[in-house]
């Protein structure tokens, strides 16, 4: 089986070196470059299966060079940053990221969190096979085969996370979901301060195929208890 390919984008020599060596360990295919024009070229001229891009670069930093990479591609993208604050959170992934680590960071960790978008990516293609491609709710169409969303026939672009989140949604339609469960469905792992990271995704999903997010027509929040599609 061909080795899955991570683009490791960070200026530090050292970070590179470090991440390079634990998931080369792991079985990965590892490209290492230092800002965020690089990182671009790579994935003009290769197939990447997943980026961990960080946020403070030379040149392009990682939240220009993320917004960049989502206009046309859907490849899972972890974030790295000394930052810690919620709002540098909120902000990374608002620009399209699927997951955020703060730096120093532990390597196992972000070893664990790659496995965890890969096998989600893995998980939303065995759905071909298993469940049923089309799902349609009053105008919202969830195609989980082509990963194609549309709203009244207009296409909407979500990332591989927030289409991940709707699909947990629309598959339970009517029922309330929590975030710790709405977390754990899609992240596949154990649920830790993870109210944001949900809360943060679903608001860029509602934006999306929202017409008006103050009265949403698809997604509701249960205040106090999680969310819902009607």
């Amino acid at each position: 089986m061909e080795k899955k390919r991570i683009l490791v984008v960070d200026d530090e020599e050292d970070i590179r070196d470090l991440l390079e060596i634990y998931l080369v360990n792991e079985g990965y295919s590892v490209i290492k470059t230092s800002d965020g024009i690089e990182a671009i070229d790579v994935l003009e001229k290769a197939e990447i299966d997943l980026i961990i891009l960080d946020i403070m670069m030379p040149k392009m930093d990682g939240i220009q060079a993320c917004m960049k990479i989502r206009k046309d591609k859907n490849v899972p993208i972890i974030m790295l940053s000394a930052k810690s604050e919620d709002i540098d959170k909120i902000l990374g992934l608002n620009t399209g990221a699927d997951d955020y680590v703060t730096k120093p960071f532990n390597p196992l960790e972000i070893v664990a969190r790659v496995k965890s978008q890969l096998r989600r990516c893995t998980m939303l293609s065995e759905h071909k096979k298993t469940k049923s491609e089309e799902i349609e709710i009053r105008g919202l169409q969830i195609n989980t085969a082509t990963h194609q969303v549309r709203v009244d026939d207009r296409e909407v672009k979500l990332t591989p996370t927030e289409f991940s989140i709707l699909e947990v949604l629309a598959r339970n339609k009517g029922r309330v979901l929590n975030t710790k469960l709405i977390y754990e469905s899609v992240w596949n792992e154990p649920a830790y301060e993870a109210e944001n990271t949900v809360a943060v995704h679903i608001r860029n999903i509602r934006e999306k195929i929202e017409i008006d997010t103050k009265n949403p027509r698809f997604i509701k929040v249960v205040w106090g208890v999680g969310y819902k599609v009607e």
